[in-house]
């Protein structure tokens, strides 16, 4: 596979997104483990609608970037911005790491970095939001150690395996973030 260096960091760099890739991101949102803390393990996801969406990803105007590993030239996981606002200045970012060996061990974290220095200093955002659900601990800790800081909560508003979770809404503005 052949990935671009865009934006570069310690662990990872960011690749715009390849279309071969589309059999591993289908094989990643077809794990429960991975999906329910995307809000879509309900879904059926199939290699042709997964090749259908990364050729929406390499098309639109809006950053989406396979986060690939940088010792070895790996695919680890995906991250992009969306809904970008150009008058009002703001985006919402979205993260998954698939490759499970990859959790907790500091790479999502740079690649968000990274994706916010992009958003940013580059593309001259302001506010820079996100939803998480409460359950996943490891994210909203991810997320915090970037710089993010709850806005708000919507009480039992996703149901995971017979319990209702909140959704919580974080945000950081770019003269936190250039602290």
């Amino acid at each position: 596979m052949k990935y671009y260096k865009k934006l570069i960091g310690e662990l990872v760099y960011l690749s715009p997104v390849n279309i071969e890739d589309a059999p591993k991101y289908t094989e990643w949102l077809c794990d429960e483990d991975i999906t329910k803390y995307l809000g879509n393990y309900t879904k059926n996801i199939n290699l042709l609608g997964e090749i259908e969406w990364v050729k929406k990803a390499c098309s639109k105007d809006e950053p989406n970037f396979a986060i690939i590993n940088k010792e070895n030239d790996t695919l680890i996981g995906n991250i992009g911005l969306k809904d970008i606002n150009d008058i009002n200045r703001t985006a919402e970012l979205g993260i998954f790491i698939g490759d499970k060996n990859f959790h907790s061990k500091g790479y999502g974290s740079e690649a968000i970095k990274l994706l916010l220095n992009y958003g940013f200093n580059y593309l001259n955002l302001n506010n820079i939001t996100l939803k998480v659900f409460s359950f996943n601990a490891r994210a909203i800790k991810a997320y915090t150690k970037c710089g993010f800081r709850e806005f708000g909560r919507l009480e039992e508003s996703f149901y995971y395996n017979g319990e209702y979770y909140e959704t919580i809404y974080m945000n950081i503005l770019k003269k936190d973030f250039n602290k």
